[in-house]
């Protein structure tokens, strides 16, 4: 799986969770920290089809006011329900600076 993952990895140019269960939301989020690790600087989505992914987004906002994860991480990951606006905003995307790989490097 994690050899599947990892190829998928270098040969995308974004990443997309459509609406699926466990192993969906394992893949997006493994993803999603490498991204914060600076293992990639590619965007990750989630196509919202139907609210599907609502509470997910709810969620993932609470992690951050409880301050379990940083607004820039939060941040990178983009919901929309709408195809087109997911594409043109992963398109934009811009990584942050990852903080924990660049501390990585100064030990």
């Amino acid at each position: 799986m994690h050899a599947r993952k990892a190829r998928m990895a270098e040969l995308s140019e974004g990443f997309i969770a459509l609406p699926g269960g466990a192993g969906t939301l394992e893949e997006i989020f493994e993803i999603w920290t490498w991204g914060q690790l600076g293992f990639h600087n590619k965007p990750a989505g989630f196509l919202n089809v139907s609210g599907y992914y609502d509470g997910l987004a709810r969620f993932l906002d609470h992690t951050v006011e409880a301050a379990f994860v940083k607004a820039v991480h939060r941040d990178m990951l983009t919901f929309s329900d709408d195809p087109e606006v997911l594409i043109k905003t992963m398109a934009a995307y811009q990584a942050p600076v990852a903080e924990k790989w660049l501390e990585r490097l100064e030990l």
